[in-house]
């Protein structure tokens, strides 16, 4: 077993893992964070991203089933039921995705979210060009993206007009020690 110690979703988790447990596993099985789905297992369907800030640096989208539990130690990781505000308020990524129908059956969505989040924090004003190829990692097989590049220029529009920002720096949680198979959360 390897112990991690990390923030997710603004809470710290201290747990012992396997070595070889993928970050995807630790935060659906681990931590209850199902938002994140597993989806291809190889990297190439992006249903499993999150953003995740390395201790020394700004957090980018990455995905979750190609970086071991451990390869996150020290760092933050925000999941898309991270996003929203603590009083429910949806993320304007999220706000947006809802308005314009950007979903069919959900399964991409929460990556595809995480990664307009990603994208929106690089580019703030992107062309329609610069959302598709943002997403380009990210596949939906129901919708044919339409409203999902609307949604992502929607959103563009809603957080340039009124200052929304994406989750940035690391919180300075406090541990909670929790088993292999905890769901326990604290509120940071």
């Amino acid at each position: 077993m390897a112990r991690v110690n990390l923030v997710v979703d603004g809470t710290r988790y201290v747990d012992e893992v396997p070595p070889r447990l993928l970050l995807v596993q630790y935060l659906r099985e681990h931590l209850g964070k199902v938002g994140t789905v597993i989806g291809c297992d190889t990297g190439n369907c992006g249903a499993c991203t999150v953003l995740y800030a390395a201790p020394d640096g700004r957090a980018q989208a990455v995905k979750s089933c190609s970086m071991l539990a451990v390869q996150a130690d020290g760092g933050e990781v925000t999941t898309v039921e991270g996003l929203a505000a603590a009083d429910g308020t949806l993320h304007p990524v999220q706000q947006a995705f809802h308005e314009n129908h950007a979903l069919q059956c959900g399964f991409c969505t929460p990556g595809m979210i995480v990664a307009a989040v990603d994208l929106l924090r690089e580019k703030p004003h992107p062309t329609e060009a610069e959302i598709r190829e943002g997403l380009s990692g990210n596949l939906c097989r129901c919708t044919g993206y339409e409203n999902i590049v609307r949604a992502v220029s929607a959103a563009a529009a809603a957080m340039n007009g009124s200052g929304a920002a994406a989750p940035s720096a690391p919180s300075q949680a406090a541990p909670v020690e929790s088993a292999p198979t905890s769901t326990t959360e604290v509120a940071a």
